[in-house]
């Protein structure tokens, strides 16, 4: 069986990820690999705060910044701001974060 891509692409300078968010969640927590319609695959991710004036986008900033161990600053929301499908572009050690997305992945 071959393995989904990742929901991630690693630059020189940035990781791209694509995440598919779910507030008001009872527990904030990332649930692996979710399969998109197109065949691409996100990142499944659950907070607790509620899509109201950026407060899930927030609570996903800062989930993935402690997880991924970079400045909640070093994470930028691309696209998606209102929808649950978003695209982030998290700067920083590539090799790292990347390293750290496979973990969280199963990937490694």
């Amino acid at each position: 069986m071959t393995r989904p891509a990742p929901p991630y692409a690693v630059a020189e300078d940035d990781v791209t990820l694509v995440v598919r968010l779910t507030p008001r969640a009872a527990k904030e927590a990332i649930h692996g690999l979710v399969a998109l319609p197109d065949g691409r695959t996100a990142l499944a991710v659950r907070v607790a705060a509620p899509p109201v004036e950026g407060a899930a986008n927030a609570a996903l900033v800062a989930l993935l910044a402690k997880r991924l161990s970079v400045r909640k600053a070093d994470i930028t929301l691309a696209a998606g701001d209102t929808a649950r499908l978003k695209r982030l572009v998290i700067e920083g050690n590539t090799a790292q974060i990347a390293a750290s997305l496979a973990a969280m992945l199963g990937h490694d």
